[in-house]
This record gives C-alpha cells, structure tokens and sequence, in this order.
C-alpha cells in the first residue's frame, strides 16, 4: 500500500512552521501547486527543496536548494524545469553531472592554458632529455646538460674565477612558446661573434629539440609548424665549419710523445696516447670502463656511436700505459675530484703540450685524424683501419662479405703501433710486468 503523502500548497507560513516531528529521520510536505516540488526538513531543522518524478519506471530525485536561498516561487520554477527534461526523456541528473563535468573541464583547460603560456623553455628540456636519455650514450647525454648549464661555479681553471652559462642557458628561462625564429637568430647572431663552432653544435641539438617538442601533444601547439631553429639568417649567422686537416706529421712524432709524456697528470698523458694509437674517438676512448679491458684475450670493448660496441685490440704498448693508472673507480681514465669520476677531454693539456712541442692549430680530434693518416705509411687495408676506427663500411664487400676477427685486426694494429713508435723513437720492453712500462731507449 502507498503510503500517503503530506499536500498543501507552500506558503511561506507553511515553510516557516514545518518541522520534523521526534523519532523521524527527515519529513517532506508536497506541494500541490507543483506536485513535483516537495519541501524537506530534518531532525536538525535544516529544509531543502526537493524535486521528485518517475523516469523509465524509476524514481529520481534531485535537490534544488535549501529554502534560506531559494524562494518559492523560484524553486517551483525550478521544479517545473526538471519536469520537463523527464518528460522529455532526459534525466537530470545525468545532465547535472554532464554540465558539472563540462564546468570542470573548462576550469582544467582555463588552468592547462595558463600554465602552458609560462611553459618555460627549460622545463620541456629537461622533460625532453628524460625522455632521450634511454636512447643517448652517457657522454651525449651530459653534454646536453652542459649546454643549458648555470654556471658561476668558482673555478680556477678560467680567468674569471667562475665557470661560464652554457650557450643555451640564456634561452631556457623563455617561455617555450616565445622562442620563435626571431629568438633563435638574434641567439645566433651573437654567438656567433665569439664562438662559433660551439653555437652551430648547440644550434643542431637546438633543432633536434624542437623537432621533438613538435612531436609531443602537450607542446605541439607552443611552437611553431615550421622548426624555428631552421632559419637561414641563423645559418648565416653562425657560419660553415671549415674543413680541418690538423694532423700529426710522421716527423713530428718524437716532440709530440715527449711532451706530451711531461704532463704532470699521468692519466691524462695516457689517455692522449691511446686517442693517438686507437684512432677512437675522445669520448669513446674517455668513456671506457675496466669492465671493458679483456686483458686475457687482449680486447678492448668500445663504446661505438656508429654500431653500439665494437672490440678492438689491446696493443702491448697501450695495455702497458693502462696498466699503469690507478684503479680508484669503474673508469679507465679516472679522476679523483672531478663529478663523473673520470678526466673531461684533455684540450687545455693538450694545447700545452702541443705549445711545448712547437705543433700548431692540433685539436684532439686531429689526433684520430692522425692515426688515419699515419696508416698510410704501411699501405694499411682501408677497410681494417675503418673498423679500428668505427667508420660504417664503404662498400658492398665490407659491408656483406668481409668479416675480421679481433686476431686478424691485431696483426695490424700491432704493426702500427709499433711503427709510430719507431719513427717517435720510442722503444718499450712489451714483455715487461703490466703496470712496469720501462722505456728502453728514445725520446720519453
């Protein structure tokens, strides 16, 4: 049986006298001017307006509001709304709840909007180097860091006392929607002035960059569809890199290794020899671990840009001069104060040395370029000396059908190195205990 409902037709007198009566948990009094509209009250005294009507053979109900803010003939109003969206099919609390939903929406994309306007340019760095990093060698990696880094740090190895911003830096406190065309050319304009060959490398990671926030759906719309970076002004501004041809000649090999031997770091003396006997290149050679030092089957593991890793031979010379470094950490090639645990690349000592011996304009990578060209002397086979030094294959044959074995690249490699150190005038006992190099005669 239906229970019976409380009618009357509200007034504000009614509103005023209704209460809940004691041992109930909440009473309503419809309305019979608007039978969907019903007043309720609880034991606390509080009293709401309250819609209620049939839907798809269901009962809903939606609160209107307390009757402190809606007056009755605004809340019937109301009531007569919602009876029309069921009448029409439409339940109104999935409207309400779709109109909340919207309302959310729009303040999310109000806010998404405001903090996508200050995006600044080295937030979505760093975001773009989280995202890299898997795919990016150590080296590759911390450079990018050095490219944006602060700088200010005390120093003694610059004339200022402090360490220099990196040439990004000045970039990353933009917002990232800002740097359009324009930023990057007047960026390049006046890097360009005083460090040229560092600002076209910067400017290529600039574009990489970029080119990957154009990529990603949440900064697609903050840069421009067109790459600012590929700019021809900014192209002009920086320049064309030269074609270097630093390298050592054969006659300059005996000041070469002696200056270079009266480095005060040892490790840094032995680290410029093996670029100059591996023909690898300065990170690759800085980026090796004692993990990759196979002493037994005389390997050497590098860590290849090109193929991933590659195994080259461990010659006797090389082997005694690591031998004779101190094991403090995982790196080769380690140091005792610097962050990585290991040497940055050897410029500056090697410019000194370079000085002292009378060389001009010799760049670290001369001396790759170096161990290349010193090959020549020996009629060396292009495709074994390309493989020492991880060059792709040039050819069919050495692409498909040449495959050497890390014996067959020792019988050359040995014979290089020991006719660069021949013409240095360097003689070494290769049977002596590791870690006891001994020059036995020459310039050392």
């Amino acid at each position: 049986m239906k229970k019976q409902q409380s009618r009357a037709n509200l007034t504000a007198g009614r509103v005023s006298n209704f209460t809940c009566p004691p041992g109930k948990s909440q009473v309503f009094l419809w309305d019979t001017d608007t039978p969907t509209l019903a007043l309720r009250v609880t034991p606390t005294g509080r009293k709401t307006y309250v819609f209620e009507a049939r839907l798809n053979g269901s009962t809903i109900r939606v609160n209107i509001g307390t009757e402190a803010d809606w007056p009755i003939g605004k809340a019937r109003t109301r009531a007569q709304e919602l009876k029309m969206l069921v009448d029409a099919g439409t339940d109104p609390r999935e409207l309400e709840r779709q109109q909340a939903a919207d309302k959310q929406a729009h303040a999310d994309s109000v806010l998404e909007d405001g903090r996508k306007a200050s995006l600044k340019v080295g937030e979505a760095w760093a975001e773009y180097l989280a995202a890299r990093k898997p795919h990016w060698g150590e080296r590759h990696y911390r450079e990018h860091l050095l490219l944006v880094k602060a700088g200010g740090v005390a120093s003694n190895r610059v004339a200022s006392g402090k360490t220099a911003p990196g040439i990004l830096h000045q970039l990353m406190a933009s917002p990232l929607r800002d740097l359009n065309s324009a930023t990057v050319e007047a960026w390049a304009a006046r890097e360009g002035q005083t460090r040229a060959s560092a600002a076209r490398l910067a400017w290529r990671c600039l574009k990489a960059f970029l080119g990957w926030c154009s990529e990603q759906a949440e900064y697609a719309e903050l840069v421009p569809e067109r790459n600012p970076a590929k700019s021809k002004k900014a192209r002009e501004s920086l320049g064309k890199a030269g074609i270097k041809q630093d390298a050592l000649l054969k006659e300059q090999l005996p000041v070469w290794f002696d200056a270079v031997r009266q480095q005060q770091n040892p490790v840094i003396a032995a680290y410029l020899q093996t670029l100059l006997l591996t023909g690898a290149r300065a990170g690759e050679v800085l980026g090796l671990k004692w993990d990759d030092i196979n002493t037994k089957w005389r390997g050497m593991t590098i860590r290849d840009k090109v193929e991933g890793t590659r195994i080259i031979p461990l010659t006797p010379f090389v082997t005694q001069l690591l031998a004779t470094l101190p094991k403090r950490n995982e790196w080769v090639f380690s140091s005792a104060v610097a962050a990585g645990g290991t040497i940055v690349i050897a410029r500056n000592p090697h410019n000194d040395a370079c000085k002292v011996a009378g060389i001009d304009s010799l760049t670290i990578h001369g001396l790759r370029r170096s161990f290349k060209s010193l090959t020549e002397w020996l009629e060396i086979p292009a495709g074994v000396v390309a493989q020492l030094m991880g060059h792709k294959p040039s050819a069919t044959a050495e692409k498909h059908y040449t495959v050497r074995p890390l014996d067959l690249l020792r019988v050359h490699h040995e014979r290089i190195e020991a006719w660069i150190l021949e013409q240095a005038g360097v003689t070494f006992d290769p049977k002596a205990a590791p870690g006891a190099l001994r020059v036995v005669a020459g310039g050392l």
